[in-house]
């Protein structure tokens, strides 16, 4: 188990410095003042052991002149140097989280809607925010650390053997323990920081699904079970982050005793031979002010790599979710030859769904860890201006033939085809355009009301937006709000009846204009009364376009077309009902 540990914190770090693109230049910057600060360090001890033994001597201030502005340039240089490297890494910090911020995002959407539903959004929310932020005591610390934890201890050694080769020995022997020491507790270290992280996340995960359920939960008196799991769990999450800052504070005195047995040895061996003059009183000083300087970079960089444990953890959760690939792949790459490609695409550019045919050709869809297809060697034919209305029980799988037609996942076998062209051939934004879907419980935003439905075609004027809303019946109970279409909604528009709701999706449809309508289970959630205009408005947008309606109940939805039946994956036809197909 250690070995895994140890294994996936180098592949994170290595994935942390391979992904610090945008911050590189910050990076090099930030080590280039910490190699300045070792060249620093070195003169002040110098400078510090001329200044101390001139004045053993009574060397006048007025000889030491020189000496003392030297010391305190290189004390300002080195806080300077300091500040600068700590400025320039978290510059670069924040660049490097930008971009994982970036693509965790852009992850996520390449995976939705499938994935998202495998994950607790408290934790994904968790990871984007505090997860990544908690990378700059990496960035801005323990990298820029780590560099002098192997420039000063070097240089300290190289200069103490040219000085006192006896006390550079001691220093070479010794020096490899602090490294050991802080290895041992990083190991431990770091399963803890995990056990902790996965801990937040759950309790993220948990909280968020609580807060969105809450009505639910005090309906059926279920509130003060979930108060009492939450407090368990941040009791958990309490007790592991203190057993992790407890190892911290152990490995700070492990280190630290360590570097003070060390510096003392040295202390007095460089003492005893001082006495018995067999070393000079400058030696000595430049010695013992060098030795404690050897080690105080190893102890600081233990220290931050603590401090930095929680950013490994979190950036290790969020390359797991960036490896995880699509259950189903929605693209299918085209390995035509160039000559061919150009007919091909001027072929898949015509593709428009008011007059071309949608074909079901053996298509099977099988989801990782199911033991059965959701969809089974399905035939069908879509013709342009049809009205299929698909009906079946929970897990037939008719909101999968819903997801293949919007492009969230595509076919495991067989192949759709449109005019001819196969559908994954087809650009997924340039065929989402000519797709209008209202799924069971629709996505109202923290908008104005005119915004939420301009998603269906932004930049629509507000005549347009007014028309769609009449069209829908929704202009009525909007007129009555206290700002009209400017009126912002709340959290997922709870004020709204779900009925309500419902009409400000179905406006964003006839908005939209597009050929092909995906309605799943559009009166599922409605009062009969609600239902019935829903109904009507679907009636009135069907018009002469493509509709597929998925419903649990075997009813005309649209006023007329086929009604498939699915069953296990399969679908078979019902007996048609009265249509006019125009």
């Amino acid at each position: 188990m250690h070995a895994r540990q140890r294994v996936a914190s180098a592949s994170t770090a290595r994935r942390l410095i391979a992904e610090s693109g945008p911050g590189r230049g910050y990076l090099a910057v930030a080590a280039v003042l910490a190699l300045a600060g070792t060249g620093l360090i070195l003169a002040q001890a110098a400078l510090l052991a001329r200044i101390l033994s001139g004045a053993s001597a009574a060397v006048s201030v007025g000889a030491l002149r020189v000496s003392l502005l030297l010391l305190l340039a290189v004390l300002t240089g080195r806080a300077g140097a300091a500040l600068a490297a700590e400025t320039a890494a978290l510059r670069g910090a924040a660049a490097v989280k930008e971009r994982l911020r970036s693509k965790l995002a852009r992850h996520a959407i390449r995976l939705a809607p499938a994935w998202p539903g495998q994950r607790r959004a408290g934790e994904i929310v968790t990871l984007a925010s505090g997860g990544l932020d908690s990378l700059d005591p990496y960035y801005a610390r323990y990298l820029p650390q780590f560099v002098l934890a192997v420039a000063v201890p070097a240089a300290v050694l190289v200069a103490v053997t040219a000085a006192d080769w006896i006390s550079g020995l001691i220093i070479a022997v010794t020096l490899p323990l602090v490294p050991l020491f802080a290895a041992l507790v990083g190991l431990r270290t770091r399963a803890q920081t995990r056990r902790s992280w996965q801990l937040l996340a759950t309790l993220s995960g948990h909280f968020l699904d609580v807060v969105q359920g809450l009505a639910t939960l005090k309906l059926f008196g279920r509130s003060a079970a979930q108060e009492r799991v939450i407090g368990e769990v941040t009791d958990a999450y309490r007790t592991s982050v203190m057993a992790t800052l407890r190892i911290a504070f152990l490995s700070a005195l492990v280190l630290e005793l360590s570097a003070s047995l060390v510096t003392a040895l040295v202390a007095v061996e460089v003492g005893l031979r001082l006495l018995y003059g067999h070393l000079g009183y400058s030696t000595a000083l430049f010695v013992l002010l060098l030795t404690p300087e050897a080690y105080v970079p190893l102890r600081n960089a233990s220290a931050q790599f603590h401090a930095s444990a929680d950013g490994l953890a979190a950036a290790g959760r969020v390359f797991e979710i960036l490896d995880t690939p699509a259950p189903i792949p929605t693209e299918r790459p085209t390995p035509l030859p160039a000559p061919r490609l150009a007919p091909r695409l001027a072929q898949v550019a015509a593709v428009d769904l008011r007059s071309q045919s949608i074909s079901f050709n053996g298509v099977t869809v099988a989801y990782p860890g199911r033991p059965e297809p959701a969809v089974a060697n399905l035939d069908l034919n879509v013709a342009p201006g049809e009205r299929i209305t698909i009906t079946g029980p929970s897990g037939a799988g008719k909101t999968t033939l819903l997801s293949l037609l919007l492009r969230f996942i595509a076919p495991t076998l067989g192949q759709i085809d449109v005019g001819g062209v196969d559908l994954l051939a087809i650009p997924a934004q340039a065929w989402r355009e000519q797709i209008a879907w209202l799924p069971q419980r629709p996505a109202l935003f923290g908008w104005t009301v005119a915004e939420n439905i301009a998603l269906g075609r932004p930049g629509a004027s507000p005549a347009a937006v007014e028309r769609a809303a009449t069209q829908a019946g929704a202009a009525d109970f909007i007129s009555e709000l206290p700002a009209g279409y400017e009126t912002v909604l709340d959290e997922r528009a709870m004020r709204l009846s779900s009925g309500q709701r419902q009409k400000l999706a179905l406006a964003r449809l006839f908005l939209r204009d597009a050929p092909l309508l995906l309605l799943d289970e559009p009166g599922a959630h409605l009062d009969p009364a609600s239902a019935a205009e829903v109904g009507a408005a679907i009636s009135r947008l069907a018009g002469d376009r493509t509709v597929l309606v998925v419903s649990h109940r075997d009813e005309v939805i649209c006023g007329g077309g086929r009604m498939l039946s699915m069953r296990d994956g399969s679908a078979s036809e019902l007996t048609a009902y009265l249509a006019p197909q125009r």
